[in-house]
């Protein structure tokens, strides 16, 4: 009998074959205390433990084939980096020395700690660093506690063609397994915006996410049909069924050749229109997925992992190093630089306690940067030199009054004032821009756009504070709802505001990467989409094959029914004024 099991589909694709029942589960800690002459001893042991953990990760980097894109072997670097970090490395011999415990408790007992810091950050990608934090704290826990089996399976098995089901998988497991050949990978945990989903995407591996108990439903080697599109897993068909998906899964495969030939084609509609289209980057590393996209330059860098998983705040050289890199790197292609939007208390190496809040509603983003001068400062005189070297914009997250504008201009003036005096080059006319992402700043979009050079539209954010429902609670992330009526309406209302006004404006939240939603935001009028390296190839495609004024004039009809706006998205998706 057929079973169809549904999830969040995370990469796009269908693949058919066995079932690999990855077993994992959360090992049991154990908890013990230690003789005083024991101590040492157990410092060592955890030691080595995290000297073997940092090996296996550097024999990942090593197997990896020459020309892999950078920002595949980032998520392992990323890895041992943290294995690196005194929070990880050091944090836990300390708490064996203090409590007298065992390595694994001290080590369970310091995640606990870091993953409540991270809890804490707003940002949905950087929340999303608990889980690198979960991953590298698992990997040193199988090696204290002998866990060989997992790791043996990984390294023994060929997965050619297989579906790997697991209840959570590390991105470097996942590197391991796209090595090896797997057909797809279902979890039981994990969302869209987990680095292991988007490695997934980056890796061309078909994935679903969030089928919870898929282990006890599936059996293994039972044969499967993945469809990462559509979210399901299906067990149980009949041959009928399975030419069907084979059929279906030639037709993607040839869809994705096409996909490539369009790298270097211009986003124009069928009708003569330009559309831009930009990529968000999380880490230095994406930067070589822009070109390969086909990108026309980055309409938003996150510059967060400056400040995460190290003892001390980032100085000026080090920021004005690391965006010239970009600059560089991008050739002449725009670069937008979004200021720190970080919300969890940040312990700087002098002994400064940041006063940011746990709360989403409370100081982050702009208004801990505002509060903390000395913070933002460096940041802004780091990007103004930047900008001395190629076409730089200045980017300011989570805007919910003018009056945050005016001091940020306030502050780029006393840092252009200092520039001069020290005689340091940067670009006098640097655009700023601002994000709009909180309902307050869509509901004034128009002051909004009277004061700064652009806007951008955060819809991650956005969605979630219209609506009260954060996607990455599973118990309430059904709720969140791109075309929900409220959400459509503040957006039409930023557009027309921008429209009005001659502002430039962009959307660099996931619904500019999502190819179901392109034809409607088309229709609401926006030209200028940033997303995921790895989504613009298919936006290009629906963008090609589109006429903007059908789309428009079509979605104008319906402003005010949101059923006739989901109505209109299916019709779009289905062809017509394409």
């Amino acid at each position: 009998m057929a079973v169809a099991l549904l999830g969040t589909g995370v990469s796009r694709g269908i693949a058919i074959g066995p079932a690999r029942l990855l077993q994992r589960g959360r090992p049991e800690i154990p908890r013990y205390r230690l003789a005083a002459h024991r101590i040492e001893a157990e410092i060592e042991r955890f030691r080595s433990a995290v000297g073997a953990a940092a090996s296996e990760l550097r024999a990942i980097l090593d197997d990896l084939p020459a020309g892999t894109s950078g920002d595949i072997a980032a998520f392992v670097e990323t890895h041992l980096l943290m294995l690196r970090d005194a929070t990880l490395s050091a944090a836990p011999g300390d708490l064996i020395r203090r409590e007298r415990c065992n390595a694994e408790w001290a080590l369970e007992m310091q995640q606990d700690a870091l993953v409540k810091v991270f809890d804490a950050v707003e940002d949905d990608y950087l929340r999303t660093r608990r889980d690198d934090v979960a991953h590298v704290v698992t990997r040193i826990q199988q090696i204290l506690l002998d866990d060989t089996a997992r790791r043996q399976a990984l390294a023994t098995h060929q997965e050619r063609d297989r579906i790997i089901l697991a209840d959570d998988l590390a991105p470097s497991e996942l590197v391991l397994l796209h090595k090896q050949g797997v057909g797809a990978v279902v979890a039981e945990h994990g969302g869209p915006v987990s680095h292991a989903a988007i490695l997934a995407r980056s890796l061309g591996i078909p994935a679903v996410f969030g089928i919870h108990h898929a282990l006890q439903f599936i059996e293994e080697g039972e044969m499967l049909v993945v469809d990462g599109a559509a979210g399901s897993v299906l067990a149980g068909l009949e041959d009928p069924e399975l030419r069907l998906y084979r059929t279906r899964r030639r037709e993607e495969r040839r869809r994705r050749v096409a996909l490539r030939r369009l790298r270097d084609r211009p986003a124009i509609t069928r009708d003569g229109f330009t559309i831009e289209l930009f990529a968000n980057i999380e880490m230095p590393g994406d930067l070589d997925a822009v070109r390969k996209a086909g990108a026309g330059g980055v309409g938003l860098y996150r510059t967060e992992f400056l400040y995460m998983n190290r003892a001390s705040l980032p100085d000026e050289e080090e920021q004005y190093a690391t965006y010239l890199d970009a600059v560089s790197r991008l050739e002449g292609a725009p670069l937008t630089i979004r200021t720190l939007d970080l919300g969890a208390d940040k312990q700087a190496a002098d002994g400064q306690v940041l006063s940011a809040s746990d709360s989403p509603l409370g100081m982050r983003a702009i208004r801990l940067c505002l509060s903390e001068r000395d913070l933002f400062l460096p940041q802004l005189r780091a990007i103004l030199r930047a900008s001395a070297h190629g076409p730089v914009s200045l980017l300011i997250p989570m805007l919910t009054s003018i009056d945050e504008v005016l001091q940020v201009r306030m502050l780029l003036d006393e840092c252009r004032r200092q520039l001069r005096r020290q005689r340091l080059p940067f670009d006098s006319g640097l655009p700023l821009g601002g994000m709009i992402e909180v309902p307050a700043a869509a509901l004034c979009a128009e002051e909004f756009a009277r004061e700064l050079d652009f806007l951008s539209i955060g819809t991650n954010d956005l969605i979630q504070y219209t609506l009260a429902a954060d996607r990455m609670d599973e118990a309430v992330n059904h709720l969140y709802d791109p075309l929900h009526p409220a959400v459509l309406k503040l957006l039409r209302l930023v557009l027309d505001a921008a429209a009005r006004t001659d502002t430039p404006v962009s959307m660099c939240g996931e619904m500019a990467g999502d190819p179901a939603l392109t034809r409607l935001l088309l229709g609401l009028g926006l030209t200028r989409f940033s997303m995921p390296p790895t989504a613009v190839p298919e936006v290009k495609r629906v963008v090609t094959g589109s006429h903007l004024r059908q789309l428009q004039e079509a979605t104008a009809a319906c402003i005010e029914s949101s059923q006739g706006f989901r109505a209109l998205a299916l019709r779009f998706n289905e062809g017509e004024w394409g």
